[in-house]
């Protein structure tokens, strides 16, 4: 099963380089203005390497690749990152307020070096399918820096919480090695477990664990085609070479503090948009439920009894919508509930039992491209398609025209997408949304020949 391995980390020294000035939010949330952001925070950054700015006159000696090569390596020289003196693993914990509530939740995991493995072996699985554009950034980049900055999430499913005792127990022992508050609130904490004995126990405990990625599926296959180009180099398989294995964060499904936000739909630029056929198409499926209103008073209302029903559904399944009628003053919104003993071979056919548990493929599959027309070209190409976190978001394009109807989901269950992964199934885009993202660059990999 899975292999872990403890290994010396590059961190960044706060003497010279300080954490709140430094770590990043992972590539893929980075957007123009937050690299802006982390550009003017301080001149060393990991944004220079984990995202880093592209310029029109780039050549082949001098580009996005070449300059991450060459600012870490400088850092390094500088010892503004410094390599840690023992191999660790490192206990992580993240402290945060659940976005929309006033709940605060603290997950737990620990970061490690972890085995690459084909999926074929049934050690590592997914849940979303992969886009060949960002591995092949994503691998430039490794090829030039050899070192992974950004973070694997894995999840386990450990229902004696063996490791999650270790890692409380390395949180009571001290202080821990790093702290820092990100711009989302998020406190982030980290501790060395370097004892021999807790490095054992917690390879014995995980050998026993299947792992699913949570977030990262990019980077895990970028990982693997480096291991592979690796192998190729040297003509044979070396199991300890450090390209053998890549930085992982390992995290229990069975602890507290593990938060999965739902990602909502937004549709534009239907031809023909009617809701009312809408409804009529899917009415022999779903029972729909009308919160109406006529002002902005009653609208704030509508909208609050309307997210209150969606979320406190405790059985059947729904699916929010909130559609832009012309030519009536004021409007609705709608929960469709899918109607008891409904048959979802017939309107889902050719998909597993795990898929048809799936409100995202209900949603896609179910009504989106049925009803609307919009079908998986274009879902993958966003011509009809956007996607919003926030509920207040997806219903604010509606608002401002710029959405013919939002359609809004509850997250998916933990143990429902672990069947999907472990069943060797995968999910539509945007199916889980892990909150909160793990930092870049709060440790580091290198991956030498």
């Amino acid at each position: 099963m899975a292999q872990v391995f403890p290994f010396r980390a590059y961190r960044y020294n706060p003497q010279i380089a300080p954490y709140q000035r430094v770590l990043t939010q992972p590539y893929d949330k980075i957007s123009p203005a937050a690299q802006d952001k982390y550009y003017a925070a301080d001149a060393h950054n990991l944004i220079s390497v984990e995202k880093g700015r592209a310029y029109p006159d780039d050549s082949k000696e001098n580009n996005v690749y070449t300059r991450a090569a060459s600012a870490l390596q400088g850092w390094i020289n500088e010892k503004a990152v410094e390599q840690d003196s023992a191999p660790s693993f490192y206990a992580y914990s993240q402290e945060y307020l659940v976005p929309g509530t006033d709940l605060m939740r603290t997950r737990r995991g620990f970061i490690g070096a972890g085995k690459l493995e084909e999926y074929s072996a049934g050690v590592i699985f997914r849940h979303e399918q992969t886009l060949s554009g960002p591995k092949a950034d994503r691998l430039e980049l490794l090829r030039h820096t050899r070192t992974h900055t950004g973070q694997l999430f894995m999840l386990y499913s450990d229902p004696h919480l063996q490791v999650d005792q270790i890692l409380k127990d390395a949180e009571n022992r001290g202080a821990p090695v790093t702290q820092l508050t990100d711009e989302y609130g998020v406190i982030h904490r980290l501790w060395k477990i370097a004892d021999p004995g807790k490095i054992e126990a917690i390879q014995r405990h995980m050998s026993e664990q299947k792992l699913v990625i949570a977030d990262g599926h990019h980077r895990y296959e970028t990982s693997l085609n480096f291991r592979n180009e690796s192998r190729t180099k040297t003509g044979k398989i070396i199991p300890n070479a450090a390209y053998e294995r890549s930085m992982m964060t390992f995290i229990n499904t069975q602890s507290e503090g593990l938060t999965i936000l739902p990602t909502h739909r937004v549709v534009a630029n239907v031809r023909d948009f009617s809701w009312s056929a809408v409804l009529r198409y899917l009415e022999p499926w779903f029972s729909s439920e009308m919160i109406p209103f006529h002002n902005e008073s009653e609208r704030r209302d509508a909208q609050g009894k309307f997210l209150s029903k969606l979320t406190g559904e405790s059985s059947g399944r729904t699916i929010g919508a909130y559609p832009k009628v012309e030519g009536l003053s004021g409007g609705a919104f709608y929960l469709l509930h899918l109607r008891p003993g409904a048959d979802l071979e017939q309107l889902l056919p050719g998909l597993s039992t795990n898929q048809r548990e799936l409100d995202v493929v209900l949603l896609h599959q179910g009504i989106l491209e049925p009803a609307l027309g919009i079908t998986p070209h274009a879902v993958a190409s966003e011509a009809n398609l956007s996607y919003e976190r926030e509920a207040a978001a997806a219903i604010d394009a509606v608002d401002k025209g710029k959405a013919q109807v939002a359609f809004l989901v509850n997250p998916v269950s933990i143990d429902l997408m672990m069947r999907v992964a472990t069943a060797g199934e995968v999910m539509p885009q945007k199916s889980t949304d892990f909150y909160p993202k793990l930092l870049s660059g709060i440790t580091m990999y290198r991956v030498e020949d």
